[in-house]
């Protein structure tokens, strides 16, 4: 669709909004891999009511896909049809009511974790080790060192494709391992957080000894996705990926981490077809190593250079 159409023939379908409208967008320089083609359009809305307009009035057709701080994304090459929008700071707003934190979909998961240690509000210390947000912490239940946002998520503001605003519970969200019952024509607005009173110090402290074990286990000052795939049950990814003989394993420019075998890493000049050679080819030997199909966690959007998704 994009190499087909002039540059604006999208924007001039689109209604007026108070946030940035992009036609052409790079969004390589949002994706922590720093790989992928351009957004037909990129949307970035100026706050919910916003991007719940647009919604309401975006043509049917158009297709929409929805972005945050990039950290668990691989962009294909080809860039991405349709209308991107992307979940950033106008978005990251956070409140407090008592031990309840309320999170803007934009905020970063390391944010919370922060004002919710200034607070001396507990239970939130795991947020520091997921380099996400808020919004797609919730859709895709992102967890780290023993919990998960099932744990904390009290409900969520959530808007459909048509722009109509309900409050999803945590059974509504229907919560497990890496997933919720959220589907691609939700968009998440923000979150409300259960937390509990606690210690400055001793939250701080453990925050302080996440940081310290993601800095000695993970490949942190590299270009990298974060964990590739996910945990197959009863089993660690990283354990299966090493079984396998993959650590070092490279195609092209790209990487599986000697640090973590779960991270792949772009040394330089990776593209996106580079890193998702590689991960299925991970995948692949370890199925034949091992009899285990690893599912990805990192999320891939877009069109191989030159083809379909």
């Amino acid at each position: 669709m994009m190499a087909a159409m002039a540059k604006g023939a999208l924007m001039e379908r689109l209604p007026a909004v108070r946030g940035e409208l992009t036609a052409l967008a790079p969004l390589r320089r949002y994706s922590w891999f720093r790989t992928g083609g351009p957004a037909e359009v990129l949307f970035e809305p100026a706050d919910d009511a916003d991007l719940c307009a647009f919604l309401a009035e975006i043509p049917k057709d158009v297709p929409l896909t929805v972005i945050g701080v990039g950290s668990n994304l691989l962009i294909r090459d080809g860039g991405v049809d349709g209308v991107v929008i992307r979940m950033g700071k106008a978005l990251a707003n956070i409140s407090f009511d008592g031990d309840i934190v309320t999170a803007g979909a934009g905020t970063s998961d390391f944010a919370v974790a922060n004002k919710a240690r200034d607070k001396s509000i507990a239970g939130l210390e795991f947020l520091r080790g997921i380099p996400g947000s808020v919004g797609g912490a919730v859709f895709m239940n992102a967890g780290a060192y023993g919990r998960a946002m099932n744990d904390i998520v009290l409900d969520a503001r959530v808007s459909d494709r048509q722009g109509n605003v309900s409050i999803w519970t945590a059974k509504d969200l229907g919560f497990s391992y890496r997933s919720s019952a959220l589907g691609s024509d939700h968009f998440v607005l923000s979150a409300r957080l259960q937390g509990q009173p606690g210690d400055k110090a001793e939250i701080a402290a453990r925050m302080k000894v996440i940081s310290t074990e993601r800095e000695l286990s993970q490949p942190l000052r590299s270009r990298t996705g974060g964990s590739t795939f996910k945990n197959p049950q009863g089993m660690k990814a990283w354990e299966l990926i090493d079984r396998a003989g993959c650590r070092g394993l490279r195609v092209g420019d790209a990487e599986v981490s000697e640090k973590h075998t779960n991270f792949l890493i772009n040394r330089g000049k990776a593209t996106a077809f580079d890193l998702e050679t590689l991960g299925e080819e991970v995948r692949y030997r370890v199925m034949d190593h091992c009899g285990v199909e690893l599912q990805w966690e990192i999320r891939r959007i877009g069109r191989f250079k030159g083809g379909e998704a």
